[in-house]
């Protein structure tokens, strides 16, 4: 069992930054990949930023760019870097991390952006 705590959601302006981070109860190393989610209000959850535990590197096309995912492998957590924040980037982000099992998902709580234009 893997379990997840977001944290560094908040209400900025647009053009800001804010920094987003997973803590994992476990190693980096124990899932195959690790990265963020977010579902706006009324839409469906969309996949922005994973890492996988060889280090390798996806983003959604809307954040490329303007978001950076990282990870401290010492303190078993990811970040999730925002810039350049826009309305449409308001959404609840989770952290998800996918086991080398395949259907094994986890997730976290979740944490609210919001970006006021």
């Amino acid at each position: 069992q893997v379990r997840l705590m977001e944290s560094g959601g908040g209400l900025v302006k647009s053009g800001a930054s804010l920094r987003l981070a997973c803590v994992s109860s476990g190693s980096l190393f124990n899932v195959n990949a690790i990265g963020w989610y977010r579902q706006a209000p009324g839409l469906e959850r969309e996949f922005v930023a994973r890492i996988h535990s060889s280090g390798a590197i996806n983003y959604a096309d809307s954040v490329q760019g303007r978001f950076t995912i990282s990870r401290d492998i010492a303190k078993n957590t990811v970040y999730l870097e925002m810039y350049n924040l826009q309305a449409e980037d308001t959404a609840v982000y989770f952290c998800h991390a996918r086991g080398f099992v395949a259907g094994l998902d986890y997730w976290g709580q979740g944490t609210q952006v919001t970006v006021s234009s």
